[in-house]
């Protein structure tokens, strides 16, 4: 263990004016914190962890990091615990410039992109545009356009606790009993989990297949209708019109209430939430509050931060690390990452019995820890 300096920073730029996303400040300025957990031991590597829009300054790994020795910045993007009007592609930006401002200001040589949970896309989807950019507009088709965005490579990418996508996740979560996006309590029996008529635990096969099916197909609906009323909306409006909406019925995930579905060492009949009946419509849920924009950047299946699309465009080396308890990642999502870039150097690891936060399991933190730094140092060279 050594000592390390905890040091708030903030960075900040102008960008055009547009369609208004965030609330407060200076109209057009954009102002991002952070915080250098800078050990006493100097180096050259910065690991810098950063989610679409969760503050990470005080989640157990980043600090334990730095407690081993590692470099650490837990950056936040412009959209700090609140994804309601999140567009991925801006957040991109945002990482590239904590990427930069490591390098030119912090003077580290070498940038390691650690994506916890949520980062993990993030990250995959950053690594690759910056190494082969393609993306020219959001799928709403708005600025920014990150081949013109000149980002900053990072010089490898940890995927921790991570999922392959926050729309592929959102899909596989969706409550496809929902028949009318108006009116939540109009729901189909036969396809909710939390209706003692729809079928229980254990799942079969034919009853999973339709469910997922159902789950894509509403997912679909939303975004037909995002995309038409958004067109609607600037041929009357003007280019930044806007409108919110909320989506219910968001935790709906047959993995939760069965073990055999996707099976790993999770508890049965919670979700990394809690209940996931009541999170299932509850304020805190996934993707409750929404914009159209956002929806078909962050939450759409169009969305370009795809962590399984991304992974075969970057080069750098990565590290896979799952917990075996996790019960909002599980198994899938992490194998699914890491076949995503076997063509890299590439080491998976399980913390056997951890779970998503590694809560009140500081043994299970210790091999986390321990994990990281082994990889950083193997990785030097490459």
């Amino acid at each position: 263990m050594t000592g390390y300096a905890r040091i708030p920073l903030l960075i900040g730029w102008r960008e055009p004016v547009g369609l208004r996303d965030t609330y407060g400040g200076v109209d057009g300025v954009v102002a991002l914190q952070a915080h250098h957990l800078k050990p006493e031991t100097p180096s050259d590597t910065l690991v810098v962890f950063m989610h679409p829009m969760g503050i990470m300054h005080y989640l157990p790994l980043p600090g334990a990091l730095a407690a081993a020795g590692v470099h650490v910045l837990t950056a936040v993007s412009r959209y700090p615990n609140n994804d309601s009007a999140l567009i991925m592609e801006k957040v991109a930006i945002d990482l590239g410039k904590w990427v930069a401002h490591a390098r030119e200001k912090l003077g580290y040589a070498r940038v390691i992109l650690a994506g916890w949970s949520g980062g993990g896309s993030l990250a995959l989807f950053y690594q690759a545009e910056a190494e082969n950019p393609q993306v020219t507009a959001t799928p709403a088709g708005d600025p920014p356009d990150l081949t013109q965005a000149a980002l900053p490579r990072a010089d490898g990418v940890m995927l921790l606790a991570a999922h392959v996508s926050r729309a592929h996740t959102l899909t596989e979560w969706l409550d496809p009993s929902v028949t009318d996006e108006a009116d939540p309590t109009r729901r189909d029996p036969a396809w909710n989990l939390y209706d003692p008529a729809c079928p229980q635990p254990p799942y079969g096969d034919d009853f999973l297949a339709e469910f997922r099916a159902r789950q894509i197909a509403r997912s679909d609906r939303i975004t037909a209708w995002a995309e038409a009323t958004l067109a609607d909306l600037k041929a009357r409006d003007g280019e930044h019109a806007e409108r919110a909406f909320v989506v219910h019925g968001t935790m709906a995930d047959p993995r939760w209430l069965d073990p055999a579905v996707d099976p790993n060492d999770r508890t049965p009949g919670r979700c990394y939430l809690g209940d996931p009946r009541l999170i299932n419509d509850s304020p805190g849920g996934l993707a409750r509050f929404t914009t159209l924009r956002s929806w078909l950047s962050q939450w759409s299946r169009k969305s370009h931060a795809d962590g399984i699309a991304c992974g075969p465009r970057i080069s750098v080396p990565v590290l896979v690390v799952g917990n075996s308890a996790d019960d909002a990642c599980t198994p899938s999502h992490t194998m699914r990452l890491h076949e995503a870039v076997k063509h890299v150097p590439r080491r998976l690891h399980i913390v056997a019995g951890a779970t998503h936060y590694y809560a009140f399991q500081p043994d299970k933190l210790a091999e986390a820890v321990a994990t990281v730094t082994a990889w950083l140092a193997e990785t030097r060279g490459a």
